[in-house]
């Protein structure tokens, strides 16, 4: 059960007081008669919800993925600066956030949803969940960043990094590299290139767990994860 104006609210039709506003003029019925409560409770699975003449139906969870593009920051909202939410146009509920962080710098793929315990699963270290980047650095990516990467690397934290896979794509003075972690530490994948005395100067997140960026998506595209992802995220 759930109270029709945060039914109505959650779906995007309107804010709160503008679906109280709604419900007052007669503009949403339930079973084909005119609600006259904000707090009458609803049966999404059962009854039938209309605006205006136009069936509402509820979704309690949504699932997003994003091409993040640089310049925006992860965050459902900021006073300053352009957030990942503010590219989802036309998707009005309120209750969508980010499954963890992107730099601002950071590129890629980011899951946008309003499902918290998918979201604690994705993020949380003890789940081990992978997290692959494709990163361009300076300075000759080695073997021997391999080896230190695999041992778990000291990025100043309190407790070194878990271990890391790194692939050589590429080597030279500036190199390409792809990189697997399972955290999601405060700038980490750079620390741990400067911790090994690179920069990182280009940095896109390919993939988090069983789901890979749709390269088809423009930068700041997104499109609804499909049933087949979704089953095999959660």
């Amino acid at each position: 059960m759930i109270r029709l104006d945060k039914y109505l609210a959650d779906m995007g039709v309107g804010t709160r007081s503008e679906v109280k506003n709604f419900i007052r003029r007669g503009m949403v019925t339930v079973d084909g008669a005119a609600a006259s409560r904000p707090e009458q409770k609803i049966q999404p699975e059962r009854q039938t919800v209309m605006v205006n003449g136009s069936q509402v139906c509820y979704v309690e969870f949504e699932y997003y993925m994003l091409n993040k593009p640089a310049g925006v920051v992860s965050a459902v909202t900021d006073t300053r600066e352009k957030t990942v939410l503010d590219l989802l146009t036309g998707k009005k509920r309120k209750d969508l956030f980010p499954v963890g962080r992107l730099d601002k710098d950071t590129e890629g793929l980011l899951l946008i949803t309003n499902d918290g315990e998918l979201s604690h699963r994705l993020l949380s270290p003890s789940k081990h969940v992978d997290k692959t980047y494709f990163a361009r650095i300076q300075g000759r990516a080695t073997a021997d960043d391999i080896r230190a990467f695999s041992e778990g690397i000291d990025i100043g934290d309190e407790k070194p990094a878990l271990p890391a896979v790194l692939k050589i794509l590429k080597t030279g003075d500036t190199s390409e590299v792809e990189i697997t972690i399972q955290e999601g530490r405060f700038h980490q994948v750079k620390r741990m290139f400067e911790a090994v005395g690179k920069k990182v100067i280009y940095l896109k997140r390919l993939s988090m767990g069983s789901v890979v960026l749709d390269e088809t998506l423009p930068p700041g595209g997104y499109r609804e994860l499909t049933k087949e992802e979704l089953e095999r995220l959660c």
